[in-house]
């Protein structure tokens, strides 16, 4: 699957954040990271990050679809990230 992760953490808690999702994603912007798992990677990937967080204040969304081919992009400004090696 192809997974959009765009998170909103608290500034203590972002370097742990940052670094579990580079574990499996792309980082593409700021806060946001891209790319494809399997279903196991997404499940392994979402339970670390529940580990991460304060689900009182933190916030992480994901958006999945099978393919990226099923998604238009359209950068506006200068294009950050991109796909990199995932450490």
């Amino acid at each position: 699957m192809f997974v959009i992760l765009v998170y909103d953490t608290a500034a203590e808690r972002n370097p742990r954040v940052l670094r579990t999702c580079r574990k499996y994603l792309h980082w593409t912007q700021r806060s946001v990271f891209q790319g494809e798992l399997t279903t196991a990677q997404y499940r392994a990937l979402t339970s670390a990050l529940n580990n991460e967080i304060d689900p009182t204040y933190d916030s992480i969304v994901t958006y999945t679809t099978r393919s990226p081919d099923m998604i238009e992009t359209t950068t506006i400004g200068a294009t950050l990230g991109g796909p990199g090696d995932i450490l």
